[in-house]
């Protein structure tokens, strides 16, 4: 198992740098949706309210990419390594979730 990952406990320690790396992009996701609540009371044409969402969309995709290389690269392949192939399926139904 590697060593970052605890079996059990489903924790994942996490560097500094990717607690920032990810931190920020979910508080960009945040940023972004509280300008389009002022623009709904502010009462903004739809199609403009529709672009932004579509930024918090690309925003959250984002953070998920980052999420997902760090967890292949990091649990999944020490898992592997370790012989719990296993994690294989818990990897490929959250992919199916992710994707729906």
């Amino acid at each position: 198992m590697a060593e970052e990952c605890r079996e059990g406990t489903r924790k994942k320690v996490r560097s500094n740098e990717q607690k920032k790396q990810l931190i920020t992009r979910l508080r960009r996701a945040e940023g972004q949706i509280r300008g389009i609540e002022k623009m709904i009371e502010e009462d903004a044409y739809c199609p403009d309210i529709f672009i932004q969402v579509s930024a918090v969309s690309n925003a959250l995709n984002s953070f998920n990419r980052e999420l997902l290389e760090c967890h292949v690269r990091g649990c999944v392949v020490g898992d592997i390594k370790d012989g719990r192939e296993e994690t294989i399926d818990e990897l490929m139904k959250m992919i199916h979730k992710l994707m729906k």
